[in-house]
């Protein structure tokens, strides 16, 4: 992939993207990418829009489970509360 032109690759993620608020998320880009209404220089600003479209759960998630691993006194946090 790495020999494949900016377009490319941009359209290559976009065919990976799936699923409910995604599938019309990834049909407005397509049409405004496919239109010239829309253009990304690098890879990196394509990913940087995902992550703010669709990133915040996995953040959420990798803290509550932090959360969950914390002891005090030698107990979990369940057995704490």
């Amino acid at each position: 992939m790495k020999e494949a032109t900016v377009e490319e690759q941009v359209f290559w993620v976009l065919s990976h993207v799936q699923g409910g608020a995604a599938d019309i998320w990834k049909e407005n880009v397509m049409e405004e990418l496919e239109a010239g209404e829309m253009e990304y220089e690098m890879m990196e600003e394509l990913l940087t829009v995902l992550k703010k479209e669709f990133g915040g759960g996995e953040e959420e998630a990798v803290k509550a489970a932090e959360l969950r691993k914390l002891k005090q006194g030698g107990k979990t946090m369940e057995e704490f509360i």
